[in-house]
């Protein structure tokens, strides 16, 4: 058994975005990668895919997965099937809080193909 302290979770940051790390193959967990983002308001991430399901499990605050797309707020839940766009950001004018997990293994693309790789939180 692999246990994080929420004190010792390795974290990344990415455009103001914080990430603690829950789980991962370099955290314990070779089939399943969780975090928790912290999305200061404002915030926009730059627009890119992944080669797996990703769910958004938001705690508290509010948060888009495409500009001018639906708010999630607490409680709410979204599934970003693989290869579908993603541009997370949070249009209101306080942080939210969002649980992400998904399949270990991961690999991001920019929109043009570009390959970003699997990013360190997910490693």
């Amino acid at each position: 058994m692999s246990i994080v302290r929420a004190a010792d979770a390795p974290r990344f940051e990415l455009g103001g975005t914080k990430f603690a790390v829950y789980s991962g193959p370099s955290h314990g967990s070779q089939e399943i990668c969780a975090w928790r983002l912290t999305v200061p308001a404002g915030t926009q991430s730059m627009p890119h895919t992944i080669d797996r399901d990703e769910v958004f499990m938001v705690l508290s605050g509010g948060i888009h997965l495409a500009p001018g797309g639906e708010v999630l707020g607490p409680g709410d839940a979204a599934v970003v099937p693989a290869g579908e766009k993603i541009e997370l950001g949070n249009p209101l004018d306080e942080p939210a809080e969002v649980y992400v997990a998904l399949r270990a293994g991961v690999t991001a693309h920019r929109m043009d193909g570009t390959l970003v790789g699997t990013p360190p939180w997910a490693a």
